[in-house]
Order: C-alpha cells, then sequence, then structure tokens
C-alpha cells in the first residue's frame, strides 16, 4: 500500500500578533476537521512528528545577515517547520512514503537568498532548504517547486534563480494588485537558467475551472519535459474565496483537483488566513487526494458570493502570456568589478522589502556566466550602513568557477567595507561564515 505521510506542527510559541492572519489557530482547526473526518484512521496515512533543523542545514542555502547568531533567538519554530520538511522529504526519498503533507507554520516562500529578517511572515525558506538538502545528502539532481500559494514566491525564485537543475513555477495574482509586486513572464532566470524560472501572474477571480486549465495546458507539459526527480508543491492556501487577505476564487474541491494533476512527492504549508471557513476543507481535499481518496465531497461551508472570471475570457489571456514567455529573449546586464576573476559577469541590482520589519535591503547581485556548470554566485547586500556578502560555489561547479569563488572569498576577507560574509561551498557541502570582529568558522 502506498503511504501518505503527514505532519503537523501549529508553532504555539510564535504569533505576530493576536489578531494577526498568521496566527497559530491556522492549524488547529485543520486538526480536528482530519480527526472528525477520521482521515488519519486510514491505512495508509503515516503521521510524523516535527524535528528541528540544524543551522547548517540553513546556511547551504541562505545567508543570515549580518551574521548567524543575530538570528538565532527568533528562529526555533522557523527550525522546527524547515526540520519538519527535511524529515519528511528524507521519509519519501528513502522509500517510507510515497508522497506527504507538511502541514508547518511559520511559512517560508518569501525568504530569499539574503535574510536580514521577516518578510511576508517568512524567515526561512522551508522547501529552498528541503531542495538542497536532498541533493547534498541525497545526490538528487533536478527538482522541480510548483508554487500555488496566491503570492508570489519570490524568496523561492531569488534562491533558484541561477539554477539550471531547478525548475521553479509560480502561479499567482497579479503582482500589480498584490504583495510581493513580483512575479511577472518577464522573470524567466539568470543567465545559466534561462527559461527555469516560469511566472503565471492571474487576473482576480479565476476559480476552479481556470486554475485547472493553467495546469493541464501550460504547467504541467513544462513539468513533464522538464522530467524531475521530484515535485514539491508549496501549498499555499490563500486562494480560496474566503481568504481575507487576496481575491481568487479557488474552492476546496478545487485544490484536490490541482493536488491530483500535479501528483507532488510532498505539499509543503504555505500561506491561507481563512482559518476557519476554508483551511479546514483545503487541507482535507489535497490530503485525501494526495491519498488516492475521493475528495469531490468536500465542502466548505460558505457560499462563493463573486463571480468567476468564464474560462472562455481567460484562454486568450493565457495565451498571450504563454506567448510573452515563450519569445521573450535575454537582455542581461554585464558588469564586473575590479577584483572580479576572469569572466563575464551579469549584474542585477535590485531592492528588497522586508514588510514586517519596515526597512529596505539593498543589492546587488553577479552571476558568472559560464556553459558548463550554474556558475558562481558573488552578492553584496546592505541595510542601512551594514554591508554583508554572500559568495555561492554551485553544486556541479565546473573548475573555473570553483576557482572564481575561492579567489572571490579570498578577497572578502580583506575588503575594509564588508562586516560579514558568508561562502556556500555547495560544491563540497560547506559553509564558512566570516565576520570582522569574530574571524572565520565552519558550519
Amino acid at each position: 500500500m502506498k503511504q501518505t505521510g503527514i505532519l503537523f506542527f501549529p508553532a504555539f510559541d510564535w504569533s505576530l500578533g493576536d489578531s494577526h492572519p498568521e496566527r497559530e489557530e491556522r492549524l488547529l482547526y485543520t486538526q480536528e476537521q482530519l480527526f472528525e473526518e477520521g482521515i488519519l484512521d486510514l491505512p495508509q496515512i503515516k503521521q510524523f512528528s516535527p524535528r528541528v533543523a540544524e543551522l547548517k542545514d540553513v546556511l547551504r542555502t541562505q545567508a543570515l545577515f549580518p551574521n548567524p547568531g543575530a538570528h538565532t533567538d527568533g528562529l526555533d519554530p522557523h527550525l522546527i517547520a524547515v526540520g519538519s520538511s527535511l524529515l519528511m522529504g528524507e521519509a519519501q526519498v528513502k522509500g517510507m512514503i510515497h508522497n506527504g503533507f507538511v502541514m508547518a507554520r511559520p511559512p517560508g516562500h518569501h525568504s530569499g537568498a539574503t535574510v536580514w529578517g521577516n518578510r511576508g511572515f517568512c524567515s526561512l525558506n522551508n522547501e529552498a532548504i528541503l531542495v538542497n538538502h536532498l541533493r547534498a545528502r541525497y545526490g538528487k539532481r533536478r527538482i522541480a517547486i510548483v508554487d500555488t500559494d496566491v503570492h508570489h514566491g519570490d524568496g523561492t525564485q531569488d534562491i533558484f534563480y541561477h539554477d539550471p537543475d531547478v525548475l521553479f513555477i509560480s502561479m499567482h495574482q497579479d503582482g500589480r494588485t498584490l504583495f510581493p509586486g513580483t512575479g511577472f513572464t518577464f522573470e524567466k532566470g539568470g543567465p545559466n537558467a534561462w527559461g527555469q524560472t516560469l511566472n503565471i501572474p492571474l487576473p482576480p477571480g479565476i476559480g476552479d475551472d481556470g486554475y485547472h486549465y493553467l495546469m493541464e495546458e501550460w504547467v504541467l507539459p513544462l513539468v513533464q519535459s522538464f522530467a524531475p526527480e521530484m515535485i514539491i508543491n508549496s501549498a499555499g492556501q490563500d486562494n480560496h474565496f474566503t481568504d481575507p487577505l487576496a481575491s481568487m476564487n479557488l474552492t476546496a474541491e478545487g485544490y484536490g483537483r490541482i493536488t491530483e494533476l500535479l501528483q507532488p512527492d510532498l505539499a509543503v504549508l504555505e500561506g491561507g488566513y481563512s482559518i476557519e471557513g476554508a483551511l479546514p476543507y483545503v487541507n482535507l481535499s489535497i490530503l485525501l487526494a494526495l491519498a488516492g481518496e475521493d475528495y469531490h465531497h468536500v465542502r466548505e461551508p460558505q457560499k462563493m458570493k463573486r463571480n468567476s472570471i468564464p474560462l472562455s475570457a481567460l484562454k486568450p489571456y493565457v495565451q498571450e502570456l504563454k506567448k510573452q514567455f515563450e519569445t521573450l529573449k535575454p537582455n542581461f546586464k554585464y558588469q564586473a568589478k575590479d577584483f572580479f576573476p576572469a569572466g563575464n559577469w551579469v549584474h542585477s541590482p535590485h531592492s528588497v522589502y522586508y514588510d514586517t520589519e519596515g526597512f529596505q535591503e539593498t543589492r546587488h547581485d553577479y552571476i558568472r556566466e559560464c556553459s558548463h556548470c550554474p556558475g558562481t554566485l558573488y552578492i553584496e547586500s546592505r541595510r542601512y550602513t551594514q554591508k554583508s556578502a554572500l559568495i555561492r560555489i554551485p553544486f556541479h561547479a565546473c573548475p573555473a568557477c570553483e576557482e572564481a569563488g575561492y579567489d572571490l572569498w579570498e578577497h572578502l576577507q580583506k575588503a575594509a567595507d564588508i562586516s560579514s560574509a558568508l561562502l556556500q561551498n555547495q560544491l563540497y557541502d560547506q559553509e564558512f561564515v566570516w565576520e570582522r570582529k569574530e574571524g572565520m568558522r565552519q558550519f
């Protein structure tokens, strides 16, 4: 019998406020619903207990600035959400389960390659850390992440934007109408991973038929042609027609059909803030679909009050987006600093707004163009007067990119304007943190 894993972590000790949409009750009603329906008694359902991730698991994927120690006090619930994702991923890889659903909070998909604090309710990126854990420890290589949260998964995109071995797809409400204001079709990947990022910005109110059409017409063919070893669903549930933060019209049954179509190896909970009206029913529908049970009878108590966009009106919009994506050509800006090793370096300046804490991060990203590997990445990141740096030697780095990473790391330790830096040597699964006051340490 194919078993479906399930793991609950409500994070009772982590809250952004009693009236905040991301609060402890998000999973309590779901637990009660699953108990009442007898779902946990099904023979193919296997429950798991949470575990805590190590800081090394995080630093393999994300840089915690200005230094890892500055985040330690507030990271415990986030590390448990990460650790729970790792545990379930390992269970799937080892054949203990066929698929699984990680129902843990806090969420993570707005947390990117550099982390100065919490944004979009996220501090650590659960799915991204899981992906790199499975690559480093279990030899996985090609992984697809399909983000069905109503908000663009900008943090996950940021982490894998230059990685040709990770296909990232985000279908979300148009960034011109919703946080974080990103996720357009021209965001298609870096020079070594062009076309491995697909964003599908959607008009509000497309409903079940629209989502299912998108899955069948565009998402599934792209996933199938990529031929991933594993599919991970960032299972945001704020597309539901009762969600207070967004304006889409998806139903619980519609979520079940998305899950049935995608057939993810793992679903990891992201957003979803209709705590009583949606989450118990959406989670139930997703879990039933994963377990191969009938989800069509799942009905939420409220009735939809808004009309959905007719599929006949949506199809031309989707076809135009698809045409834009397929015909868009690269237009990269090349720029190198004086100390950069030989090669063509693509420069991408941008800023990241931390809405939870109200500050701006200024970033300058440089990727070494390479036809043999994902390329060495160099990021300078500034918050106020603090300036830190990240160097990433990628999985499967070629000798030239590996050497470039070491040269940059040597330079940073002599740079007068850098207060801290992280070297992610994914090639050998080594992480080094350097701080001007404390020196260097390895994780």
